[in-house]
């Protein structure tokens, strides 16, 4: 978690208000969101935090939004995975403001439990293959910084939102989901880009898969999280990885996901 992940795509750095509100910076290979709660206030949610060694990046795309000194009035963790948390523990301390995961994220983020190592067997790409060697699976500790979602399904200082159970990926993936425009942030429950293809991530191909094989737990899991989230009718999805996507492009391939899951989804260990 303390090393300088040798990844990225052609979208690296880049940033795109996908709507008014809610602001996408792209960290290397995975998406994080500035999420403003009052303009006038320079109120603002972190949703995920990045890659290792990613805190001066988010804090210089905070500030560029929001002005200097600026912190938000907390961290969202869609799930501990080292591609959303590299830069959480450095964020949350120096900002000093909650941080918040579903409780079944808890061991992960509190030092308790490593998450189980990737797997290379998943899938013929060479980001699966190279997964092992690459990416870390250490628990980080964030000790009494971070703190349970409500079981209400309320999302804390976002009034608009619910969180959405969405497990497979890891046991205490959550999405969030606005009812007003349907407008969804998927994290990893499912993805717009190939994960597993060293190709594909670094072209960044928009096309919809499931979450990342090498580091997904539970795979009918995740394939009845996408069902759940079809349910939801998303107008718009940002995800953690790859593009966003809307209408009917949506529609349609988030249709197409929860029909061919097992082909397109599933672990491909020919």
């Amino acid at each position: 978690m303390d090393k300088l992940i040798p990844v990225a795509s052609v979208k690296a750095g880049d940033e795109q208000n996908v709507v008014s509100d809610v602001f996408m910076y792209t960290n290397q290979v995975v998406n994080l969101f500035f999420v403003t709660l009052d303009a006038t206030a320079n109120s603002w949610v972190l949703v995920d935090a990045g890659m290792p060694k990613s805190a001066e990046k988010i804090k210089k795309e905070a500030e560029e939004r929001y002005g200097k000194g600026t912190k938000p009035e907390a961290i969202i963790l869609t799930h501990g995975h080292f591609d959303h948390v590299g830069g959480v523990e450095e964020l949350a301390s120096e900002w000093d403001v909650p941080v918040y995961a579903h409780s079944l994220e808890m061991p992960y983020l509190t030092g308790r439990q490593d998450y189980p190592e990737p797997d290379p067997t998943v899938d013929k790409g060479l980001v699966a293959k190279m997964s092992p060697k690459l990416f870390p699976n250490e628990a980080i500790n964030l000790g009494q910084k971070v703190q349970s979602l409500p079981e209400d399904g309320s999302v804390p200082f976002m009034p608009e939102w619910k969180w959405v159970h969405t497990p497979g990926h890891t046991p205490g993936h959550v999405s969030l989901f606005r009812d007003r425009d349907r407008f969804l942030i998927a994290g990893d429950a499912f993805v717009t880009v190939k994960q597993e293809s060293l190709v594909k991530v670094t072209m960044q191909k928009l096309e919809i898969h499931g979450p990342p094989k090498y580091l997904t737990m539970d795979f009918q899991a995740a394939w009845d999280s996408v069902r759940v989230l079809n349910e939801l009718n998303p107008s718009i999805a940002v995800t953690g990885h790859g593009k966003p996507m809307e209408g009917s492009q949506l529609t349609e391939n988030l249709q197409k996901l929860v029909d061919e899951f097992e082909t397109i989804a599933m672990p491909d260990r020919s």
